[in-house]
């Protein structure tokens, strides 16, 4: 029997001692080392070579992770080990840097209840470095730090062992002050991480060494001696002495919750169920014996076995051949298999219990987000992110034999990643798929071309924008157009912390008249009690409100203007591009008593029309896409870099020196940084590292909101310029 093997029968002889189970993920800004670190853990327990811990790179399995070195895809591993002589299995999930990967962490932190946020010692915390932190802190997920690269700050930088502590204590009061600030209110001043005990460690994955003050107690290696060794360059023998694993794991063991702790706190947070029913008392109590009830936080899709759904599974026993439901899809169906992941491998077992991280094979049209129980239960809440796809570009099969087959390939893409958002351009016929910025795409178009060999043409990359107002509109009177019905609509913007809360608590769909539930949380996003009361639906962050009194039939036709509403937010009056952050209540409407004349074809235009209307009344704008960029570059190129942003409408908010490199943060519109990557490479001889994060939406300035408009009009093929309010009240 292989080590794999061996591993697999332990971890599932383990998976019942809830006690003993860690999940953790391993969270960073890109090129920080997360893989690497988890590199060391797989060979601690004899999975791969330990000569090649920190360069194999385990789980970036994919062939584009391999040639770019960086993590595109969330792993999972299962590992076993050996502390104070009791058995722990640890569930590692290795998620990406790249910010343009960030949903992947989003979803991976729904299934840990731990993570290990690794910082590079001379870079310190980034901008994505606090987005991950938030991240898992919005999951009531508990953070602990590993400070890696230590040996560069006596190779590099030639710090002293004084200013090498100095530094340490830097870097972990800002990740404290990162946790005070983002930490649930319950935890706030319990979750800090504290080297005295053993909730930091130092070291260097690459070198496979580390070091915390439990270990030092241990092997008696003391940060003099770290000092020496790599003073005189003799980091084997400091691995050999004290192995970054052992460090790692005590840590983990020591400081992160198990599932039966953290389920406790977590469930209410993520499940808004009943918590008195059997499912919620079973899930805060981590039952294997309750209702079973997992969340889908993955999906792949494998050619021979279709779709697999991994998750996290919160109570009750998951079996091959039990019937189970799909809660959000309203389907019921047979698992055929349950298996654990490997890194790249999928391995098959005979039950993963409550607490675990597991996958499921045999579930049709499944999805990430997904419900999956033992019959109808409540959904578990969606994943908390506010970032949305902001570029997009048009793919069309080179022959047309392919096109079935790229429906296909695309559908399973949007399934495996959530994030690229795929949409059909019915009169061109091109898919049009959006991401969260050039690289998210380069990858999903290497998906298509390499992994599924469909040869395709990709159009250069477009930026998505969004409609807005910028203050109320009069009260306009729409006709429907057999002149029978009339609405009196008005629109106004949404206060922006308001729109903030509302973004944050991501509701959408209708909302049921008069529910005490929807009334709350409308009233916690600072809606006034009277308006709460009256809200039809939530479309992409825009809100319709009943604001009429006594309309006989207004109610029998609800559904058509909740549908016209959305079809108006989809495709705003100026561009045909979405809209955001609007009220709209129809202040008062006239309806032909005969339901016959009040069908759809009358209803769904009156709607549209008449809020287009209001809105062209309201100095409409577009809203652009910003990302914050972060560039690291040798400070002689630091004039080149500025002269770069300086030509590309960009706002340079912090610049830094350390050492001989530069960091420079800026806010920059993400039209402008299509190509960025080449012109910055040219600028610095390929010298700049640099990472973008979403940062949500911003008026476009008013020189440029006319000229843009016309230009993407032209693009959809809409004449240049927008029509007036009164041509949509005729």
């Amino acid at each position: 029997m292989g080590r794999k093997e061996d591993m697999v029968k332990l971890a599932s002889s383990l998976m019942g001692k809830r006690e003993n189970i860690r999940n953790i993920g391993i969270v960073a800004h890109i090129d920080h080392g997360k893989t690497t670190m988890t590199d060391n853990l797989i060979a601690a327990v004899g999975l791969i070579n330990k000569e090649l811990a920190g360069k194999q790179l385990f789980m970036d399995s994919y062939d584009l992770e391999q040639e770019r070195g960086i993590t595109i895809n969330s792993a999972n591993i299962s590992l076993v080990h050996k502390e104070e002589e009791k058995d722990y299995l640890i569930n590692v999930i290795d998620t990406p840097g790249h910010v343009d990967f960030g949903g992947d962490v989003i979803r991976a932190m729904r299934a840990v209840d731990g993570v290990v946020v690794v910082v590079d010692a001379v870079e310190g915390t980034m901008p994505q470095t606090e987005t991950v932190i938030r991240q898992a802190l919005k999951e009531n997920v508990q953070p602990v730090l590993f400070i890696n690269k230590v040996d560069r700050l006596i190779n590099e930088l030639q710090l002293d062992e004084k200013q090498m502590q100095e530094r340490f204590i830097k870097t972990i009061a800002k990740v404290n002050n990162l946790i005070t600030k983002n930490a649930p209110e319950q935890f706030k001043g319990k979750w800090g991480v504290k080297v005295d005990d053993g909730s930091v460690a130092f070291g260097s994955a690459y070198y496979n060494w580390a070091v915390s003050v439990p270990l030092m107690k241990a092997t008696g290696v003391g940060f003099g001696d770290v000092y020496k060794h790599l003073k005189e360059d003799t980091q084997k023998e400091l691995a050999e002495k004290s192995p970054l694993y052992k460090a790692i794991l005590k840590m983990v063991i020591n400081h992160l919750p198990n599932p039966i702790t953290a389920q406790k706190y977590r469930i209410p947070n993520i499940w808004k169920g009943d918590q008195e029913s059997a499912t919620g008392k079973a899930m805060l109590e981590c039952d294997e014996n309750g209702p079973f009830a997992m969340m889908v936080t993955d999906v792949s899709v494998d050619a021979h076995a279709g779709d697999i759904a991994t998750g996290r599974v919160y109570s009750g026993t998951m079996k091959s051949g039990m019937k189970v439901r799909l809660v959000t899809s309203q389907k019921d169906i047979a698992v055929q298999q349950v298996g654990v992941f490997m890194g790249p491998e999928r391995v098959t077992v005979d039950a993963v219990p409550a607490g675990n991280i597991g996958c499921l094979v045999g579930l049709k049209e499944v999805f990430a987000g997904e419900t999956v129980a033992a019959g109808d239960i409540m959904s578990f809440e969606s994943f908390k992110s506010n970032t949305e796809p902001v570029m997009t570009v048009s793919v069309e099969a080179k022959q047309t034999k392919d096109l079935p087959k790229l429906i296909e390939v695309i559908r399973q893409i949007t399934k495996e990643d959530p994030n690229v958002v795929a949409s059909l351009n019915q009169e061109t016929g091109e898919h049009l798929i959006s991401g969260m910025g050039e690289l998210h795409l380069e990858v999903t178009q290497h998906r298509i071309e390499k992994d599924h060999a469909i040869p395709i043409i990709v159009s250069p990359p477009i930026v998505v924008y969004r409609e807005t107002i910028t203050k109320e509109s009069p009260v306009l009177e729409g006709k429907s157009p057999n002149k029978h019905n009339k609405f009196k609509m008005s629109v106004e913007p949404i206060p922006p912390e308001i729109l903030e809360k509302l973004l944050e608590k991501k509701i959408e769909g209708k909302i049921k008249p008069k529910n005490p539930a929807s009334i709350a949380q409308f009233e916690e996003c600072g809606f006034g009690r009277d308006t709460s009361r009256k809200i039809w639906a939530v479309h992409d962050n825009n809100v319709l409100v009943d604001a009429t009194r006594g309309v006989v039939a207004l109610h029998e036709i609800r559904e058509l203007v909740i549908q016209g509403f959305n079809d108006a937010i989809d495709e705003g009056p100026l561009a045909k591009e979405k809209c955001m952050g609007m009220i709209v209540y129809i202040e008062d409407a006239t309806l032909h008593e005969d339901a016959i004349h009040r069908g759809p074809a009358q209803i769904l235009p009156l709607t549209t029309r008449t809020v287009y209307a209001c809105m062209l009344s309201a100095d409409p704008i577009l809203k652009e896409p910003k990302q914050i960029l972060t560039i690291n570059v040798p400070q002689d190129y630091m004039g080149a870099v500025t002269k770069e942003l300086g030509s590309k409408r960009t706002q340079i908010t912090e610049m830094n020196t350390e050492a001989d490199s530069a960091i420079i943060i800026a806010k920059a519109p993400v039209k402008e940084l299509i190509g960025f990557s080449a012109d910055i490479r040219g600028s610095t001889q390929g010298r700049a590292i640099w990472t973008a994060e979403y940062a949500g939406y911003e008026p476009l300035p008013r020189e440029l909101q006319k000229e843009v408009t016309k230009q993407v009009r032209e693009r959809k093929g809409l004449s240049p310029e927008v029509k007036s309010a009164q041509f949509f009240l005729e």
